[in-house]
């Protein structure tokens, strides 16, 4: 795809992501290398039986679905059927490629075991952490007063952090045009998922530990570590997200995405330090998400 062409779908995408892969490398199926002083994420204690993952899938979307199109992103990451035929090589493991972009969707895009209640405002959509409804009076309070640099969540909010992967030999940036280069058009993307329950807590995971901040690491831009202790990652074929697509209007685009199947618990002050410092992704606030994916005809078989 000409670069001209990729600039300009790029304000469509939204920041969900994914061009066409390039020939697959050999160590393609080596999907999941975490750098070894990553701290360890506190996952979300169990939630009342309730809000277990049986809590019932949002109706399906009505009208048409897209045709012709590859596997499609968000989905039901706990669900392995999927009957969409389009191949694509899986990107090489997170060490092995340049990290291009952070960015924060408010509200989990996908449904997994620790994040399956549905959001209750249609308007916002997504899914919301096991326990989110049982937070203390303390937990809940806002240490900025609802004015925090960091907009789009408060403390209580679900967020699905999205750490961006590109095979091109960039530099971290501003959203998708950082992924790829004059030189480097067509790129093997893959994106790295966290859900986060946001609290005021001092204690939970400072988000400070998982940003770039000109970390290094093998000659290669990385964040400083990736969330563990969190179930291992699902791992699939996929698209771009955001709220600009849906069933009906599918992305064109690739992806190989690795989602942590439960959420982890992190303070919101360190969440604003990260938009307050400035950081070189210019990102300020969270960002709004696509309607799950349900139809079998969208989704790709899950990787064994």
């Amino acid at each position: 795809m000409p670069l001209s062409v990729c600039r300009l779908l790029l304000p469509t995408l939204a920041l969900g992501l994914a061009l066409p892969a390039l020939a697959p490398p050999a160590h393609a199926e080596q999907s999941h290398v975490e750098p070894a002083h990553a701290p360890p994420a506190r996952a979300v204690p169990a939630a009342a039986p309730t809000a277990g993952h049986d809590t019932p899938l949002p109706a399906p979307e009505d009208g048409a679905l897209c045709q012709g199109f590859g596997p499609q992103t968000p989905r039901d990451i706990a669900l392995r059927a999927g009957t969409n035929s389009q191949i694509f090589p899986l990107a090489p493991a997170p060490a092995m490629m340049n990290l291009c972009n952070i960015h924060t969707h408010t509200n989990a895009e996908h449904r997994g075991p620790g994040f399956p209640v549905a959001s209750l405002d249609p308007e916002a959509g997504g899914f919301k952490c096991e326990g989110s409804d049982q937070l203390s009076a303390a937990e809940l309070e806002d240490p900025a007063f609802g004015h925090g640099p960091f907009h789009g969540v408060k403390p209580g909010d679900t967020i699905e952090v999205h750490w961006v992967y590109s095979s091109c030999d960039v530099q971290p940036g501003k959203g998708l045009g950082a992924c790829l280069s004059d030189s480097c058009s067509n790129p093997t993307l893959r994106v790295e998922s966290q859900v986060f329950l946001v609290v005021n807590d001092p204690f939970a995971l400072d988000f400070g530990a998982y940003t770039f901040d000109g970390h290094i690491s093998g000659g290669r831009p990385q964040p400083k570590a990736l969330p563990r202790d969190t179930g291992t990652p699902v791992v699939f074929r996929g698209s771009t997200t955001g709220p600009n697509y849906s069933q009906a209007v599918c992305s064109p685009l690739q992806v190989t995405w690795s989602v942590r199947p439960r959420c982890a618990r992190l303070d919101i002050t360190s969440l604003y330090n990260w938009a307050a410092r400035g950081n070189v992704f210019e990102e300020d606030h969270s960002h709004g998400v696509r309607k799950l994916v349900t139809a079998p005809s969208l989704l790709a078989p899950m990787i064994e």
